[in-house]
């Protein structure tokens, strides 16, 4: 597996720059990015402490959109489905989507994500070791068939890629052989942007070869010298190109994801959620 560290040289020239984003909003020619979701791994520790206090400052800021992600009190936080979509709901804000894995409770993650509502169920790791095209095929079976299975239920089933899917095996990358491999009516993707362009690729090169293939984005900046989340305009992540390529991603919703911090989280995500109202002006 690539080093984080070492890997992140291979950026380069693909390492897209902040500079740009005065000029551009100046320019009118912006695409307005949608409403702000948050990945809540973001926050992992405060919803530890306090779930819906911390749900209820994530609303002030002004978070709509979540995406859930599996704790040590279960996917939806310690509360059964239907009382985590009314905590949501009562707060003004909808659960779009849900990190989760594929493994032995899987039939009943699918019967309790289709009762909070929510629209995406997102595979967060692979769920098989190895890499090898061999595997990924079997990896891609196994995402067809619960593409299936969710589509059954009411819901979209989708892939959340880290570092490792863009190593190559027999000079092939083996994200690419994912998408290749799956049906795009039953799989969809959540494009990592940070980690993308980490690994010295392009999520709009992507965008253009798969067009509409990626309906969800983490949207996570990284510092250009290491493997680490930061805030937003303090690392490598052009997010001004970015919106204006989401037609071609088929953006439906972004989620805000940032995993390390240098303060208080919770400035950190208010800090973000600004940075893209900025980006509205």
């Amino acid at each position: 597996m690539i080093n984080r560290r070492d890997f992140l040289k291979q950026a380069g020239s693909l390492t897209l720059g902040a500079a740009a984003l005065p000029l551009l909003a100046q320019a009118g020619s912006l695409a307005k990015p949608k409403s702000a979701g948050i990945q809540l791994y973001t926050v992992r520790k405060e919803l530890e402490a306090d779930v819906k206090g911390t749900l209820k400052k994530l609303a002030t800021i002004g978070y709509k959109e979540l995406e859930s992600a599996r704790s040590a009190k279960g996917n939806y936080y310690g509360f059964a489905p239907k009382e985590f979509k009314k905590v949501i709901q009562d707060l003004g804000m909808n659960l779009r989507s849900g990190h989760v894995h594929l493994d032995k409770d899987w039939q009943k993650t699918v019967a309790d994500a289709a009762e909070t509502g929510q629209t995406y169920l997102i595979c967060s790791s692979l769920p098989t070791e190895g890499q090898t095209i061999s595997n990924y095929q079997k990896v891609a079976e196994q995402f067809n068939k619960a593409g299936e299975e969710c589509k059954k239920a009411g819901l979209q089933f989708g892939y959340h890629n880290h570092e490792y899917e863009f190593e190559k095996a027999e000079g092939k990358v083996l994200y690419d052989l994912l998408l290749a491999e799956t049906d795009p009516k039953l799989v969809a993707w959540e494009l990592d942007l940070g980690w993308v362009v980490a690994t010295g690729h392009d999520p709009i090169d992507y965008f253009t070869r798969y067009p509409r293939r990626f309906p969800l984005w983490h949207l996570k900046d990284m510092k250009k010298n290491e493997p680490v989340s930061t805030e937003f305009g303090k690392g490598g992540l052009d997010i001004a190109k970015l919106f204006q390529n989401a037609d071609k991603s088929g953006l439906k919703y972004y989620f805000v994801e940032q995993e390390e911090y240098s303060g208080d989280p919770i400035e950190s995500v208010k800090h973000n959620f600004n940075y893209l109202q900025k980006l509205k002006a």
